[in-house]
């Protein structure tokens, strides 16, 4: 799936936390939020597109999930934290070239053809935050975890996947059928992936030696060398320029978004604008990771994450002609189905140190609600969610805003930056207010009440957000005439 995602150090944020966030931009995939308790965890795994089987150990732990509703596909589990308080979300999917994957075929499913019997494929988007999350205690953990089920099974596709704990950030990109490379992101920095390969500098004596910021798969150095993939010139070791892409369909359809990225994170440190800009949205070389300019918030994520290219010539939604409106692909677009936060705490007990923001739906126009990730279940708000439209869950509140709202952007857009910051300011008052109580009392029971708290809180908010934004574009159907018109 064509995702965007942004990895915050905790050096980089402004409470000391980690934070990995994917916008899911599916095909219009009906989402929910669950908590998976381990009598619920499969033994034995079986894909629905690859139709890999899998055994999987006996002792998974407890763990969030954003699963399709609609089973037909697989699960889907799109991001999770854990009760080992470690977050994943899986997956960006990532650009690749021929060389590459001549020299490593993906691993797909071959049908049964006469006496041939048919062929299990490798893992991909649908089952890795299953076969994953329920069994590691760290990011570093879930890196080692998913190269060995990388190297034994293949895949077939091109994947990034995050993980985080309260101290580290690690990123893994998947390089062919059975190769793959992940790298701590330094804690100073925000990393900024938009549907690329994103790594543009590694460390391979780290990797195949103590391996303290870089791991790789074991034959990574043969690889490369049998099959002449290094293009890199004056010793400079470039993973991008040799597992990546440099194409046309790159510079409008990924190289934008980290621009814009780049642009809100550094905007006085680096040159994104004029005559003279360091980086321009076609730009090939802009980098991976960026110290930002001033600490990161989870809402900062989210507006990253919500951006059309406001501010520039090329925001579809401008009053303006420049000529350039809607010529990029933005960051938040219509199909998305989920977006979360997982945010690991740092200075707090360790049964509420994991936050997951969560949000459905297009991001421009939804709101990102924070809840507590260490619960036995999820809120019926978040949870139950049906295929058919409802304005009793989040899902369907939030995709029936947005698809209103975009047609009558400019009458409704008040009502949307309204919605948007009384669902975080009110979130936040919450996880405040119950972070003081349970840390007081020692309860931590409390994130049960606490979690139902910022449900009824969103239900509330979304329910007359909808009702502004259907007023608004009842009002401007183009049926709409008064007898006076005559």
């Amino acid at each position: 799936m064509s995702c965007t995602t942004i990895l915050v150090g905790k050096n980089a944020s402004n409470d000391r936390s980690t934070m990995i966030a994917r916008t899911d931009d599916g095909h219009f995939d009906v989402k929910k939020l669950i908590v998976v308790n381990p009598e619920k965890q499969p033994r034995k795994y079986k894909s629905v597109i690859s139709h890999v089987e899998i055994d999987l150990p006996d002792d998974p732990m407890r763990y969030t999930a954003c699963p399709s509703v609609d089973k037909k596909n697989g699960i889907w589990a799109a991001t999770g934290i854990n009760a080992a308080n470690v977050g994943m979300t899986a997956t960006e999917t990532i650009t690749s070239n021929p060389r590459v994957l001549a020299a490593d075929p993906l691993v797909e499913y071959r049908e049964a053809k006469g006496r041939e019997k048919a062929v299990p494929g490798g893992i991909g988007e649908e089952d890795i935050v299953v076969l994953v999350l329920p069994y590691i205690h760290s990011a570093r953990e879930g890196v080692e975890r998913l190269g060995a089920l990388l190297e034994q099974y293949g895949t077939y596709e091109s994947n990034g996947i995050a993980f985080n704990d309260k101290d580290e950030i690690w990123w893994l990109e998947t390089i062919g059928g059975h190769h793959w490379m992940a790298r701590r992101v330094p804690d100073d920095v925000a990393v900024i992936n938009p549907n690329q390969f994103g790594m543009d500098a590694f460390d391979l004596d780290d990797a195949f030696g103590p391996r303290k910021a870089h791991m790789c798969s074991a034959d990574l150095r043969e690889f490369i060398a049998d099959n002449h993939l290094d293009l890199n010139q004056r010793g400079t070791f470039n993973p991008r320029d040799v597992f990546g892409s440099h194409n046309y369909r790159d510079r409008i359809y990924n190289t934008p978004r980290a621009w814009y990225m780049g642009r809100c994170l550094t905007p006085f440190s680096h040159r994104w604008d004029g005559e003279n800009a360091e980086f321009t949205p076609e730009s090939d070389n802009i980098p991976w990771a960026l110290v930002p300019d001033r600490k990161v918030t989870a809402e900062d994520v989210k507006t990253i994450l919500s951006s059309h290219y406001q501010g520039t010539p090329y925001n579809p939604y401008s009053s303006q002609d420049t000529g350039k409106r809607g010529m990029y692909r933005s960051i938040g677009i219509n199909r998305t189905g989920v977006t979360a936060i997982c945010q690991i705490r740092s200075g707090v007990p360790e049964a509420i140190r994991g936050i997951e923001w969560i949000c459905f739906g297009s991001t421009t126009f939804d709101a990102m609600l924070p809840v507590y990730a260490n619960v036995a279940r999820m809120p019926k708000y978040l949870s139950d969610v049906r295929l058919d439209v409802s304005t009793e869950n989040f899902y369907w509140g939030s995709c029936l805003i947005g698809a209103l709202a975009d047609h009558d952007y400019g009458a409704c857009i008040q009502h949307i930056e309204r919605y948007q910051d009384a669902v975080a300011a009110n979130g936040r008052r919450l996880i405040l207010e119950y972070d003081r109580r349970m840390i007081q009392t020692g309860d931590f029971s409390l994130v049960a009440e606490a979690n139902a708290a910022l449900a009824d809180m969103a239900k509330a908010q979304t329910i007359a957000t909808l009702n502004k934004v259907l007023l608004e574009s009842s009002q401007r159907m183009k049926n709409g005439y008064d007898r006076a018109d005559n």
